[in-house]
């Protein structure tokens, strides 16, 4: 992984990774894992194959949870009980939902945010409400027939419990 380019600022609270393999994203999974605990909420956005779940899989594997994480299009929700002591692991793939948070009620998010590690997919516009604080990972690659797996990737804390988190230890 590599530190963004000089002339592509990150915002305050953020910072710009480039992700060059599927193995990269997984070690930044297992990195940021480091920095998660029960309650958090990560966002993750991109297009289709720009990794979201390569690296929900690494947040997994740091996390140390039960299960292999796939992608859980088809069944909205996985939960991934910790093999240890720490939180558990629910992996959301909201691409198929089309409602906001109402929709997403159903699945009880909000019962299962304060004691686990809560990654959602797909979920701009429906489930910033669940919290005030989440870490939002935007992740950007080339569309089209291209076998680029070039990744530019910005992650952002959001709220009071990322203000003085240094998301900086994520660029190795």
């Amino acid at each position: 992984m590599e530190a963004p380019a000089p002339h592509s600022p990150a915002e305050p609270g953020s910072v710009q990774i480039v992700v060059t393999s599927p193995e990269q994203m997984r070690e930044l999974g297992r990195r940021l894992a480091k920095l998660l605990r029960a309650g958090d909420l990560v966002m993750l956005s991109g297009e289709l194959g720009a990794g979201k779940t390569t690296l929900t899989r690494g947040l997994g594997e740091g996390l140390g949870v039960r299960g292999a994480v796939t992608s859980p299009t088809f069944v909205i929700a996985r939960v991934h009980p910790s093999l240890g002591d720490g939180p558990p692991l629910v992996h959301v793939d909201a691409y198929r939902l089309s409602g906001g948070l109402d929709e997403m009620e159903d699945l009880d998010l909000d019962v299962s945010l304060p004691e686990s590690v809560v990654v959602v997919e797909w979920g701009e516009g429906k489930v910033e409400e669940l919290t005030e604080d989440r870490l939002q990972v935007v992740i950007h690659r080339a569309v089209g027939d291209t076998t680029d797996e070039v990744r530019q990737m910005t992650i952002t804390g959001v709220g009071e419990r990322w203000a003085s988190a240094d998301l900086s230890v994520l660029v190795a």
